[in-house]
């Protein structure tokens, strides 16, 4: 088949689809990316894939999204697709609408989470279960990252047939390394006793940063924190470095800021925990390197999370956007190595078991193929 993945940014694009684009190139089909440009698309470039510039826009802007669908529409018509397979909210909507106008014979979307399922006004929550269910009847394939989000789909009426894929990330890559450990700690001037807890994510307000700043506080003296990523240009909502400036004048030494990595495998190699406060998800990955890494995870009971971390063996689930329970969590990591060895040889079998990429892929293609 010849194939067109339809997602929003280079980001996503990179850090979600390659995976599954080599796992289709692989079986022989023809694999075209589509997504705004950005130059996070070097790489996958780089493998040989072909990726078609569209104008994506990570906003509710009627304007921008009329402009978007009428090129899906175009380049769906010159593409001539066996199989649309869209990704995220808004992409996904207006991919599987083109997809739809233009007759593509198949169409398939992947649910990274529900917009109905995040924090918001009321009326955005019901627009977007309306056009979830709408969107839902011209799709073939419907599948999710989440458990729970699959069983959304098919109780709500969006799709009878959701199934979950999960999300999965390459053990060779991401594992406990000893050297790495060695050598990123004394790049990073950590100490021997120190608990490094790291957190790997956009600097936007839905990850938590704020609350996570806040227990930092409240922990012991060897607890340290390291935070890997940047806001993306498109990320909307509350600036985060008002929040990292007050933070770096009560931590000092103990929060140390690492930017956008291309070696996240290395600094997860070196941590001792991993957290993600999130207020929502679908089913993170960075949470799935960190355990495929050998750590322990501290995070939010939330759709998505809940669904990975089990709560006292693989790491320890905290109340969303609340800072007492979160320090407290990251208090009793710091202070014993023995419980965060435990856990976290625990949280990588776990991942090896439910969250391997080679069988997230092979899954995915299976249903995609069907």
């Amino acid at each position: 088949m010849k194939i067109l993945e339809v997602i929003n940014v280079d980001f996503s694009l990179r850090h979600f689809l390659v995976p599954l684009m080599r796992g289709l190139r692989a079986r022989g089909h023809e694999v075209v990316g589509a997504c705004a440009d950005g130059p996070l698309l070097d790489a996958p470039r780089a493998e040989g894939f072909r990726i078609v510039h569209v104008p994506m826009a990570r906003s509710m802007n009627p304007l921008a999204q009329a402009r978007c669908l009428v090129a899906l529409v175009a380049l769906f018509r010159r593409e001539k697709p066996d199989l649309v397979h869209a990704h995220m909210p808004i992409s996904g909507l207006l991919a599987r609408l083109a997809a739809k106008i233009a007759g593509v014979p198949r169409i398939a979307y992947t649910c990274h989470g529900f917009l109905f399922n995040q924090p918001g006004p009321w009326w955005r929550r019901r627009l977007s279960l309306f056009l979830e269910r709408a969107a839902g009847r011209i799709t073939d394939v419907y599948l999710t990252v989440s458990e729970e989000e699959a069983a959304d789909a098919r109780r709500l009426g969006i799709h009878p047939r959701a199934t979950a894929v999960l999300n999965g990330r390459d053990p060779a890559r991401f594992h406990p390394d000893p050297a790495a450990r060695e050598a990123i700690r004394a790049e990073l001037g950590a100490r021997e006793e120190d608990c490094v807890v790291v957190a790997v994510s956009r600097m936007v307000r839905h990850k938590g940063y704020p609350e996570l700043l806040s227990a930092m506080r409240d922990t012991p003296q060897n607890c340290v924190l390291w935070v890997v990523g940047e806001r993306l240009p498109t990320d909307h909502g509350e600036d985060m470095e008002p929040h990292f400036e007050r933070a770096a004048q009560a931590l000092g030494r103990r929060l140390v800021r690492l930017g956008y990595r291309h070696d996240v495998n290395r600094v997860l190699a070196a941590a001792d925990a991993f957290c993600l406060p999130s207020h929502f998800e679908g089913l993170p990955m960075s949470a799935i390197e960190a355990m495929l890494a050998g750590l322990p995870v501290v995070s939010t009971d939330i759709r998505g999370p809940r669904e990975m971390v089990s709560a006292g063996e693989t790491g320890l689930l905290v109340p969303p956007m609340t800072v007492a329970p979160l320090a407290e969590a990251l208090t009793a990591l710091a202070r014993d190595p023995a419980l965060r060895a435990r856990m976290g040889a625990a949280a990588r079998a776990r991942a090896l078991d439910r969250f391997d990429e080679a069988k997230v892929v092979a899954r995915t293609v299976a249903l995609l193929e069907g």
